[in-house]
């Protein structure tokens, strides 16, 4: 991920340092983008014939090779033609190399993939053979498939230290004896963002000479190449010729990257986008998405997770942590007990990582063979009720390869619909009605999707009236950036009490006149200067020595004083 320099004459701002920095555009493109959307559409696909298209999903390229992950109809899947869904986050490893206890982490909270940023000298120092060879090992350990990105190729063109492709090929070339034989774990990304927005149609020529250069080589990996325009294509010059890139792979294992961020910012240009490639039969998956909103625009990251989810495709969301700009990290400081509203929705939030991650089979789990379910679940019982949250827990089930997650629904007569999904057998449900009767059950699963039966169910009625009160808290707030006119923030509530916090309300009040004008892990309510702030559904829930974390955008006048005192629930929190 980098931020750009401008787009269609208008100058971006930048708001992090330049290892960090998003492509994200004015919000005045949305008119731009209805237009590029049709002519896009007109541009590229509308003239492919319903047979040409056809005949593209159902022939293989001469040669096409199965070694590990590869290509097949459109698809990535496994060398055992089992379907592969990405569902991970990207790392910032060559800026934080001793962070590797990350994978471990991101693993734990249910990811099965992970998008690991390298150097490759011309930028950043390159990153040894020694290095990678140990983050291989470790993705492997840690039950991950590992996509190895080189980050020097950034913004070319408008980036005057970005280095070119051929010089990321030249890169790999020199891992390749730390490559050879990882095609079943690994996908080489040959460079991150390879082309900014000054004449993006140079794109092309160069993307080809360097698949082409790998392939010379002798790799048989799975090669995933980003789109111009600092990934987000929104010129339409990947989706326009993406065949002809797709062509030039004698393996046809080439899988295309779309990073997705302001630019996409409604539902139509997510949609469109998508929809395209898998109509063309071309391998594509949103390679970097943000969901945060900031002066640029809102990323519509709701809708770029239920695409992903509805068209089977992988999704890897940006960052771990280490932004400069916090906004972007899933988790605070490296720790994954402190994920921000970012991380909670990326890992828990509907069509999120816990719900919809699948293991790799390669390291054990159940492949097309494995037809045999999970045993049946215990029955579930519900602790710590509250208004409007409860935790559920059961006996775990067994497995013959293993259990990877379960799936908790609402039963209601002889209907059910999706409340949770878990990687253990505990899990706390918010955003729940007061004073409301509910009925749950719980299934398992296992690695190649085989669901056991159903457990028995729980009943169990909410408290009345609001969420539980925290008896102690802490708040820290910062102004993470600033413009003129405008401000961005976060605000890091911490429950300090002996009881968890289920359902909040956060109030202060600005001293200088500032005022929301976007927030994200809350719903602000402003009267004058004093704001409050009503808990998102997957920020609810605050356990003891817990944390969740509260983003804005505001305006603001010659002064951004800070709020000297915050309440949570009514009780006056500690300043941190």
């Amino acid at each position: 991920m980098f931020l750009g320099a401008h787009l269609s004459g208008v100058a971006v701002r930048p708001t992090r340092r330049s290892t960090t920095r998003r492509a994200a555009r004015s919000r005045p493109l949305a008119g731009l983008l209805t237009g590029l959307v049709a002519a896009m559409t007109l541009a590229v696909l509308g003239v492919l014939c319903p047979a040409v298209a056809q005949a593209r999903v159902q022939a293989e390229p001469p040669g096409a090779a199965a070694t590990g992950l590869h290509i097949s109809d459109g698809r990535l899947v496994e060398g055992n033609g089992n379907d592969f869904v990405m569902r991970g986050v990207n790392h910032a490893h060559t800026w934080y190399p001793g962070e590797t206890q990350s994978l471990a982490d991101i693993k734990a909270l249910g990811a099965n993939s992970v998008r690991v940023v390298l150097g490759s000298g011309q930028r950043w120092a390159a990153n040894s053979p020694a290095d990678v060879a140990n983050v291989i090992a470790q993705c492997k350990a840690n039950r991950l498939i590992c996509v190895l990105e080189v980050h020097d190729t950034t913004g070319y063109g408008e980036e005057a230290a970005a280095a070119t492709l051929d010089q990321a090929a030249d890169y790999w070339i020199g891992l390749k004896n730390v490559l050879a034989g990882q095609e079943d774990y690994v996908i080489v990304n040959i460079g991150n963002e390879p082309w900014g927005n000054t004449a993006p149609e140079g794109w092309t020529a160069p993307t080809v000479a360097a698949v082409e250069k790998l392939r010379a080589a002798g790799f048989e990996h799975t090669i995933m190449v980003d789109a111009p325009n600092w990934g987000q294509d929104w010129q339409g010059v990947m989706r326009a010729n993406a065949q002809t890139v797709y062509d030039a792979d004698p393996t046809g294992n080439l899988i295309f990257s779309i990073h997705m961020y302001s630019v996409y910012s409604t539902a139509q240009a997510i949609n469109d986008y998508l929809d395209a490639f898998v109509d063309a039969g071309l391998p594509l998956l949103i390679g970097e998405f943000g969901g945060p909103a900031d002066q640029w625009g809102d990323p519509d990251e709701d809708t770029m997770m239920a695409a992903a989810e509805r068209l089977d495709l992988g999704y890897l969301a940006w960052s771990w942590s280490g932004n400069t700009d916090p906004i972007l990290d899933l988790a605070i400081d490296f720790d994954p007990s402190r994920l921000s509203s970012w991380g909670q929705r990326i890992f828990h939030g509907a069509n999120g990582i816990a719900q919809t991650a699948r293991e790799a089979t390669v390291f054990g789990g159940g492949g097309p063979g494995d037809t045999q379910a999970p045993t049946r679940p215990g029955t579930p019982t519900a602790s710590a009720v509250a208004a409007t949250s409860l935790t559920l827990s059961w006996t775990a089930s067994t497995d013959n390869t293993g259990v990877t997650g379960y799936d908790v629904v609402r039963v209601s007569g002889g209907t059910e619909t999706a409340a949770a999904s878990a990687t253990t057998n505990r899990v706390t449900l918010t955003g729940l009605t007061a004073g409301t009767a509910y009925t749950f059950a719980v299934y398992a699963r296992d690695a190649a999707g085989n669901r056991s039966a159903r457990s028995a169910t729980v009943n169990v009625t909410t408290q009345p009236g609001g969420g539980t009160p925290g008896t102690a808290c802490s708040v820290g707030y910062r102004v993470t950036g600033e413009w003129p006119g405008g401000f961005q923030g976060e605000i890091t509530i911490r429950n300090t009490g002996t009881a968890a916090v289920n359902g909040w309300t956060l109030g202060f009040t600005f001293p200088s006149g500032q005022t929301v004008t976007n927030m994200w892990g809350g719903t602000p309510t402003q009267n004058g200067g004093a704001v409050s702030v009503a808990a998102a559904s997957y920020t609810s829930a605050v356990p003891v020595n817990g944390t969740v974390t509260v983003g804005f955008t505001g305006s603001r006048g010659a002064a951004n004083t800070a709020p000297a005192a915050f309440t949570l629930n009514g009780t006056t929190c500690a300043i941190s």
